[in-house]
């Protein structure tokens, strides 16, 4: 049963935050298109180039992947040190974990559930005869819907905003990371250090139990 009212809120990033991963970086391997998708994510990921914008053009670079990929691709994924340890302690003290992103519900799905993840949002792709054709479905998990998400489930568990933490690493986490109570950059680009409450990590998720409340 989905919890309705909470201590507190934390909602996290899940590429290189949740996870150590970029999964779209995993599935363009299938593809082998990799460097290029790499390249695109990190300027996305610095803020030199739109989110939505980006996102569509390295999707399009797997169109034609098998659907059969997302096994491969869940079993190379890596959660990050302490992520375990940080959603116990969130729920220990009678708060919720959330987690909205830029990546996809496919392999999200079977990812966040075993990570103490209690609810989560992210895009789609679309697949047509068994292979991804290239687009996402509907609108996009952009800055501005992470944002909403944060404020949008603080509302449903009847949780104040100061009492919600954000945890990114990239240009697409700022909105939300602005919105929150307190803001946290892990394994953050410049610009999300800068702008961040505080920054922790980079390495072990663990290092934000103390903050909790």
């Amino acid at each position: 049963m989905q919890v309705t009212t909470a201590r507190f809120l934390v909602v996290l990033d899940a590429d290189s935050t949740l996870i150590q991963n970029e999964v779209i970086e995993l599935l363009a391997d299938e593809a082998g298109r990799r460097a290029e998708v790499q390249a695109v994510t990190e300027a996305a990921m610095r803020g030199e180039v739109d989110f939505a914008t980006s996102l569509r053009s390295r999707v399009e670079a797997l169109a034609g992947v098998s659907v059969d990929a997302f096994e491969r691709v869940r079993g190379r994924v890596e959660p990050t040190p302490g992520v375990r340890a940080l959603t116990d302690a969130v729920h220990e003290r009678g708060g919720v974990v959330g987690v909205v992103s830029g990546g996809f519900h496919e392999i999200l799905d079977h990812v966040a559930p075993g990570l103490g993840v209690d609810r989560w949002r992210a895009n789609r792709l679309t697949v047509a005869d068994g292979v991804l054709t290239g687009q996402v479905q509907g609108e996009i998990v952009d800055a501005g819907a992470k944002a909403r998400s944060l404020a949008e489930w603080a509302t449903e568990l009847d949780v104040p905003l100061r009492a919600t933490l954000a945890i990114g690493d990239g240009a697409n986490d700022l909105q939300m990371m602005a919105v929150a109570g307190l803001g946290l950059a892990f394994n953050a680009k410049p610009a999300v250090r800068e702008a961040a409450s505080l920054v922790i990590g980079p390495h072990d998720l663990s290092d934000v139990i103390p903050l909790l409340p």
